[in-house]
């Protein structure tokens, strides 16, 4: 277990030793993931994290599978293209006898299968025999289950935690039971078919007998029981692979499908295109990606709202989840404790032990700044991608509640800037999506005091008007939408002297309590570009800026340049690399006509995706410049998968075509569109406008990029500017 490290954030993921297992195969399921090593173990020493989580409970902490005694040899192990079954091979080691070679190595070949479902994991062991002579083995499997709470993991401390329950144990069962400090009964089910020969404690020995050619089939089932809970679960292993199977195919189809000439390329679209139907939970208010994995498995809004826009063009049903979810949750009177205020959008929702007890303020908190301009974005955009008006009309009381709460609670003194200062005493100290303490500093490496106004939070505030104004058009009220648009160029001239640094050639990161700059040169500032409240000669002062070896490792652009204070290429921000980061400064690029510098960024996370395991990029990794013959360098703690990291590539690839969709006119445009030298071409297949949907084929040339229409269903002009 980890131990609380006092150092000023109090939600710090501690790391006080290395991990006994540094890229755990993942799968999820709704409300369920899971972490194995790679013999698709669960063990229960280390600091590893490992285990089978439910609603941010582990209910199982360990699973070992020993054949004979000893644990068998690794062959190899994958979780399959569709992210929903993970396989692992095997094979027996030499079986001494009396000094001698009983039985030779790889004669008996293990194949486990693993899938998640219905708050149940499955999975299916199976023996097959090369061998010549007949063989009498010993199957073990042995389970534990504690019940931590996830922020137990990550090592909060608590003074005290609930009861184990007797364990209990039929012919073919295994019961292991908690009841909480609020008051629920937890219990891990497990069980193992064909029934185990005896049970030794929590172990399950089976004793088996192999003819040559032979095969022997195990099963087991592991149910993670809430009490209140039920689930309709499959009755065995293949209902739960066909349903699961079919879920995903359903999920996948609804999406638009790219390919290109580049295979490599291929693996890391689809790998990301996996990973965000993995990390999607469907929620009663629809779709909802989950932040990552293990950490933040559960409804983030300012998670949520990226990925759904990063995504939008892709499918835009996640961000009509997205929105539905954080209407429904959108805060409605003032809790100081939650940093909840009328109007305001959720940060985090957690159904933990700990969030349900008040240990942490985790249940249903706000303390986020941003979340809130972000929501009345995405709804803008929802819209033009959609045309969607009847959803937006219902919608559209919870966007009068955030504009309401962005000029009052979120402009506290009246100074036209958006600040955010935590009120709960538990609460996060920075608010902005850097939200680790040490952050937010001034150019001597002091901490910035509260309230505090972020760059980027004032460019979200500008396009949340900008895009209030189109909906208010649309709603047929022509006054907010002047007033509206009157706003946000207020604001934007008022932003570029406040924040430009004219000799740094940046927009400081923020201002503090007492509206003095923070000249830091950040990634943050980048945002400004990604919404358009940047004029055009600080934008091109900007795109220079972004490609300097201090801000660009080779792999991507770092959070903060390397000449600043807090620089640190192995911070959580402070020097780091975020995909998702990379992503929206591409396309702010791309917007301001700066389509090469994008395409650079691009192809620095392309690079980078060749080196990660299963072409998967993680929530962040560090910020070492890039050198001859390695690969990146991973941030030990870092979330894999994650939602808007796996989004991010399908953010860059419609910046580098200029891909702008509007459902309303019923047009797919590309400006400028240009593809690296890698991609000859790329083919987006069933894109979706509106009702209907057209097949595009887009291919390079020396000085352009050529478009054809393969498909098209219904009324869709495509057109190409310059």
């Amino acid at each position: 277990m980890n131990d609380r490290i006092r150092i000023g954030d109090q939600w710090y993921v501690a790391a006080t030793a290395a991990r006994s297992e540094e890229s755990p195969q993942v799968v999820k399921h709704d409300e369920t993931f899971a972490l194995f090593d790679r013999f698709g173990d669960i063990h229960s020493w280390g600091s590893s994290g490992l285990g089978l989580y439910h609603e941010d409970t582990r209910f199982l902490s360990q699973l070992e599978f020993g054949l004979n005694g000893v644990k068998p040899m690794f062959l190899g192990s994958t979780v399959k293209e569709g992210n929903n079954l993970l396989i692992v091979e095997m094979m027996n080691p030499d079986f001494m006898v009396d000094g001698r070679v009983a039985v030779p190595k790889g004669e008996v070949h293990i194949f486990r299968a693993k899938l998640l479902k219905d708050a149940a994991c499955y999975e299916h062991i199976r023996l097959a025999h090369h061998g010549l002579e007949p063989l009498t083995l010993e199957l073990a499997l042995r389970f534990e289950a504690d019940f931590v709470d996830l922020f137990e993991v990550r090592g909060t401390p608590r003074a005290r935690r609930g009861e184990m329950l007797p364990t209990e144990t039929t012919h073919d069962e295994l019961v292991f039971a908690y009841r909480g400090l609020d008051g629920r009964r937890r219990a891990s089910r497990i069980c193992v078919h064909p029934a185990p020969t005896a049970w030794s404690g929590h172990e399950a020995r089976l004793q088996i007998v192999l003819k040559p050619g032979a095969e022997f089939h195990l099963y087991c089932t592991i149910s993670c029981d809430i009490e209140g809970q039920s689930f309709d679960r499959a009755r065995d292993y293949d209902s739960a692979y066909r349903l699961n199977t079919q879920a995903r195919f359903s999920q996948q189809s609804a999406q638009c499908r790219v390919e290109t000439s580049n295979p490599l390329m291929d693996l890391w679209l689809e790998r990301s295109r996996s990973d965000l139907v993995m990390l999607t939970t469907d929620l009663p208010t629809g779709p909802y990606p989950y932040a990552g994995v293990p950490w933040y498995s559960t409804t983030f809004g300012r998670d949520g709202l990226i990925t759904a826009r990063e995504a939008l063009w892709l499918d835009p049903s996640l961000a009509r989840g997205v929105l539905s979810f954080l209407a429904a949750t959108q805060a409605v009177a003032e809790e100081p404790e939650r940093d909840a205020e009328p109007g305001k959008i959720l940060h985090e929702a957690r159904k933990s032990e700990m969030a349900m007890t008040g240990e942490v303020p985790f249940g249903r908190y706000y303390g986020t700044v941003d979340a809130t301009p972000l929501f009345v974005a995405l709804a803008g955009a929802y819209f033009k991608r959609t045309g969607d008006i009847e959803f937006i009309r219902t919608l559209w009381p919870n966007v009068l509640a955030a504009l309401t709460w962005i000029d009052t609670y979120g402009d506290m003194d009246g100074d036209g800037f958006v600040e955010y200062a935590r009120r709960s005493r538990e609460g996060l100290v920075q608010q902005g999506w850097k939200d680790s303490h040490d952050s937010i500093f001034h150019i001597d490496g002091r901490m910035a005091t509260a309230p505090i106004a972020l760059c980027e939070v004032q460019a979200y505030v500008y396009e949340a008007k900008q895009m209030a104004a189109h909906l208010a058009a649309a709603l047929h009220e022509p006054e907010r939408a002047s007033r509206l648009i009157t706003e946000a160029e207020t604001l934007r001239h008022r932003f570029q002297s406040a924040f430009w640094c004219e000799d740094m050639g940046i927009y400081a990161i923020a201002l503090d309590g007492d509206k003095k700059p923070c000249r830091v040169a950040s990634s943050n500032a980048g945002h400004t570009l990604w919404t358009g409240i940047a004029s055009p000669e600080h934008a091109q002062r900007m795109a220079a800026r972004f490609v300097e070896p201090d801000f660009f490792s080779g792999w991507g652009i770092r959070t903060i340049a390397t000449s600043q204070a807090r620089y640190n290429p192995m911070s959580y921000h402070n020097g780091s690399i975020w995909p998702h980061d990379n992503a929206l400064i591409a396309s702010g690029l791309a917007r301001y006509g700066h389509t090469e510098a994008a395409m650079r960024v691009l192809s620095g996370l392309f690079d980078a995706s060749l080196h990660f395991t299963q072409h998967r990029l993680p929530e962040l990794f560090c910020g070492f410049s890039r050198r001859p013959g390695e690969g990146p360098t991973l941030y030990p703690v870092a979330c894999s998968p994650q939602a808007w990291a796996a989004a991010s590539v399908f953010s860059m690839l419609q910046s580098c075509l200029g891909l702008d969709i509007d459902a309303v006119s019923g047009t797919v445009s590309f400006h400028s569109p240009r593809l690296p030298d890698y991609l000859q071409w790329v083919e987006l297949k069933d894109l979706q406008v509106g009702k209907h949907s057209v097949d595009l084929l887009l291919q390079r040339f020396d000085n352009n990029v050529g478009v054809d229409v393969i498909r098209k269903q219904g009324e869709v002009a495509v057109r190409i500017t310059v």
